[in-house]
């Protein structure tokens, strides 16, 4: 049976899902030494994972830098606090390096937000929705992508919290953790259904989506 995906995906459908979350390790990198040994570890993968958060701010005319780096393997998410690491040598070599693909949602915005901390040359960088947006999916959030591909919600509730806090919540780092790791099952699943062309695209027209 051919996995039925949508161009446009019913927001409203999405609170009925099962949550979906990240079920494998989290380790906090607060120091720039820990990050030479982590990087290591992320580069000797096939694939990862990446995702970005920034302090919110509620403020006219104030912005914050990156505050977190979250880089994700299958079963292994490292969450770097950039607020206390700063952009290492490491964390550059990581973000230059051509040979690890690595995958995530909305990258120019990413890239563009980490560039403000340190220049770099961006490596192999996969945008998800230039990839899905080639097979005619419209609805390019991450949420509704996992809703759409797996029939499953992404919990968005810590996204507006204090990223750069003494000491990230358990459930900041679930989040956060499940943001980079949901782009490799993503793109993982992507690379299958274009494979085997086992998939059907079912067009919706925006004043009908209810009905989907």
């Amino acid at each position: 049976m051919k996995k039925v995906l949508y161009n446009r995906f019913d927001k409203k459908k999405i609170a009925e899902l099962p949550q979906a979350v990240f079920g494998g390790r989290i380790i906090v990198i607060i120091s720039p030494e820990e990050t030479e040994k982590a990087v290591k570890f992320l580069l000797s993968h096939d694939i990862l994972g990446i995702d970005t958060e920034t302090r919110p701010s509620f403020k006219k005319g104030r912005t914050y830098k990156v505050s977190l780096l979250q880089v994700s393997t299958h079963d292994i998410c490292f969450l770097f606090r950039l607020n206390h690491t700063g952009m290492t040598p490491a964390i550059i070599r990581l973000l230059e390096d051509q040979s690890v693909p690595k995958v995530g949602v909305s990258l120019h915005d990413d890239i563009l937000s980490l560039h403000r901390c340190a220049d770099f040359q961006p490596g192999n960088f996969i945008d998800l929705q230039q990839r899905v947006g080639e097979i005619g999916i419209e609805d390019l959030s991450l949420q509704k992508l996992y809703a759409n591909f797996f029939h499953e919600k992404i919990s968005k509730n810590q996204r507006l919290t204090n990223w750069e806090c003494d000491i990230l919540s358990d459930r900041q780092k679930l989040y956060a953790a499940t943001d980079a790791w949901a782009c490799i099952m993503l793109y993982e699943e992507l690379m299958r259904i274009e494979r085997t062309k086992d998939y059907e695209l079912v067009i919706t027209e925006e004043n009908n989506i209810s009905n989907v």
